[in-house]
């Protein structure tokens, strides 16, 4: 695995005249994991895209060494495709190997179009597809939504393998996540009501 580091400091986010958070910073390393918690609409998910480099911020900057993957609500898969076919085009694209089906549990869905999938398989689609970029950095927004706890729990154990190899791993939920030495960033701490 590539040498990784992921660096915020004083990140602020703006959402019109609302700004969502200021003050944020974090410092994470090879085989680090943080969870950023708090209430829905409170800029987890803002917080995870600037991290990721598509969202500027209103104030603050990032540093990054090592690429990043996200795994958020919006799998971009083409739901039109065959899954197995969808997730080729992205290991084309990724330059990687690409994640095997039977590892999430979807062997036999390779011939499904990806719009007939339900949620927990659309969830296990799109960690194929993170996987797949093979990439340091793990951004995962709600990782844990649409799917059951047999496969929660297997997700916590990846990404805790994830972890152990190097990688590191933010998540931001409002759910538990179970995973050793998982520290905490409770964006509640950094709320800020106006524009200033």
């Amino acid at each position: 695995m590539e040498a990784c580091r992921l660096v915020a400091t004083d990140l602020a986010c703006r959402r019109g005249e609302r700004l969502l958070f200021r003050g944020v910073s974090l410092r994470l390393g090879a085989g680090s994991a943080l969870q950023v918690t708090g209430a829905n609409g409170i800029g987890k998910s803002s917080l995870l895209r600037i991290l990721a480099g598509l969202l500027r911020p209103f104030a603050g900057e990032v540093t990054r060494q090592g690429s990043v993957a996200l795994l958020d609500e919006r799998p971009a898969l083409d739901e039109h495709r065959p899954l197995g076919q969808a997730l080729k085009f992205w290991t084309r694209i990724d330059a990687g190997e690409g994640a095997p089906l039977a590892l999430m549990g979807l062997a036999e869905l390779g011939e499904v179009p990806v719009r007939y999938l339900s949620t927990g398989q659309r969830k296990r689609a799109a960690i194929a597809r993170m996987m797949g970029q093979q990439a340091p950095i793990w951004l995962l927004d709600e990782p844990l939504n649409g799917l059951d706890s047999a496969a929660a729990a297997w997700f916590e154990g990846l990404v805790e393998q994830h972890c152990q190899r190097g990688g590191i791993a933010i998540i931001a939920s409002h759910q538990k996540f179970a995973l050793a030495g998982l520290a905490s960033l409770p964006l509640s701490q950094f709320q800020a009501a106006r524009v200033e």
